[in-house]
């Protein structure tokens, strides 16, 4: 499983190049974690939901240029993971990386060959605190052998051996 960790400063850019999927059709909401939902059991699909549901935490700091953290994971063409198993995978991900209790919200996207996911949220927590990001690379890369494992996908030779 390969993820590409992205930080940039707007919280809008990367909700709506997701959103703009959903409404194509080549993407869809998975799950969220404390999201502002008017579905039950599912983040909604009202971008001014999602917005609202990570105001507080990125006016709680207005010194981070870049408060919004935006992650592809993306399993081997030749792993199939059902909509539940991504779901657990991005969870099990975000828990590892130290963003378990940020809000965030999951996409599945279907627009290329592979189903991979999309994790928007933020690198701020509710004190207004920057979340730690030192060394994340190495435990992206860590969580995502370890994650590799549990969910039986394909292996990643670690090209640094």
């Amino acid at each position: 499983m390969v993820a590409k960790i992205s930080h940039g400063a707007s919280l809008y850019g990367a909700l709506h190049y997701n959103h703009e999927k959903v409404e194509r059709g080549t993407a869809e909401i998975l799950s969220g974690n404390r999201m502002i939902s008017d579905r039950p059991g599912l983040p909604g699909e009202d971008m001014r939901l999602a917005l609202l549901s990570f105001e507080n935490y990125l006016l709680a700091n207005r010194n981070t240029e870049k408060p919004v953290l935006h992650i592809a994971l993306s399993p081997a063409p030749e792993d199939k993971l059902t909509d539940e198993q991504l779901a657990e995978l991005a969870q099990n991900y975000m828990q590892k990386m130290g963003y378990g209790d940020q809000p965030y919200i999951v996409y599945v996207h279907e627009d290329i060959s592979r189903r991979h996911i999309h994790i928007v949220s933020t690198c701020v927590n509710e004190k207004g605190e920057k979340i730690d990001d030192a060394y994340e690379w190495n435990r992206s890369m860590k969580a995502c052998r370890e994650l590799e494992r549990k969910f039986g996908l394909k292996q990643v030779e670690d090209k640094r051996k």
